[in-house]
């Protein structure tokens, strides 16, 4: 079994592999296509090909093929056990000197604190998904949740389609602007207990860790800026999108915070990106 975990490690220690594990890691539960990989590390697709096959063959990743798409994921079972070996095995069971400061906030079975929540949600140009749910969030169930949303490239104005959906939805466009993620990164930001991103590209990213390690889950949905047609063919789609938002945020507040400890809110949460479940035009 040793020599299994050390190919393991050999395999991440190249830096681009690393980099893919990683990506992955923050995509997970999500299967992933070649070509998206590909494009968010700036990799050929021989040259991903040949990093994909080392971790395939070092059981740290799954491969599926949905028709002529190749699609990667984290193998959790995997990882959870070589970060056990090193943990146990290379520590020999000391955690004083090797489990993370984090480590108790991290697998403790204790339910969220009783308290508003500062809740994040991100995309790339904070134009229209992530103001999508941080206006419906704050509609819903503004006396428990603060919602702030932000780009990791944002525009200098929000979409026009999205601001019309949300005005024929009675939201309150006055709070409305599209924000860097750097602003949300600084030593007068919230503490947030949850960070999501609505969008693939922005989940690709690799942006530095969040103080206090909040709850974070990928809810990547379409981008509507890229639907094509009539302008009620645009409309509709934004309408889908912002309905699909809807559903997801409905979910979210109804969880039991109270009785859910945070690994059991952690797997509630990604089973909530997972949904696929269709907007509803209400």
């Amino acid at each position: 079994m040793e020599s299994i975990f050390s190919s393991r490690l050999a395999t991440l220690g190249h830096p681009q592999r690393l980099a893919l594990f990683r990506l992955l890691m923050r995509r997970y539960p999500d299967r992933v296509p070649a070509t998206e990989l590909a494009q968010a590390l700036g990799l050929k697709p021989n040259t991903l090909s040949t990093y994909v096959n080392a971790l395939r063959q070092a059981g740290l990743i799954t491969q599926d093929r949905v028709g002529t798409s190749l699609l990667y994921a984290i193998d959790m079972a995997a990882a959870r056990e070589t970060i056990d070996f090193l943990l146990l095995d290379c520590c020999r069971g000391r955690p004083e000197i090797c489990t993370p400061n984090i480590f108790p906030v991290l697998t403790g079975n204790r339910p969220m604190p009783d308290r508003k929540y500062n809740v994040l949600f991100i995309c790339t140009a904070n134009s229209a998904r992530s103001i999508f749910a941080e206006s419906i969030l704050r509609d819903l169930a503004g006396d428990r949740f603060n919602a702030y949303s932000a780009g990791t490239k944002p525009r200098s104005e929000i979409n026009p389609f999205a601001l019309e959906v949300l005005r024929n939805k009675k939201h309150d466009l006055s709070v409305l602007h599209s924000k860097n993620v750097a602003a949300f990164q600084t030593e007068n930001a919230p503490d947030f207990d949850f960070v999501f991103t609505v969008c693939n590209q922005a989940a690709n990213e690799d942006c530095p860790a969040w103080q206090g390690q909040p709850i974070s889950a990928h809810w990547g949905l379409p981008d509507p800026v890229k639907a094509e047609g009539s302008d009620a063919e645009k409309s509709l789609a934004f309408q889908h999108t912002y309905g699909a938002l809807r559903n997801r945020m409905i979910a979210f507040t109804a969880l039991p915070f109270a009785a859910l400890d945070r690994l059991s809110l952690q797997r509630a949460v990604d089973d909530i990106g997972q949904s696929t479940t269709e907007g509803l035009l209400t």
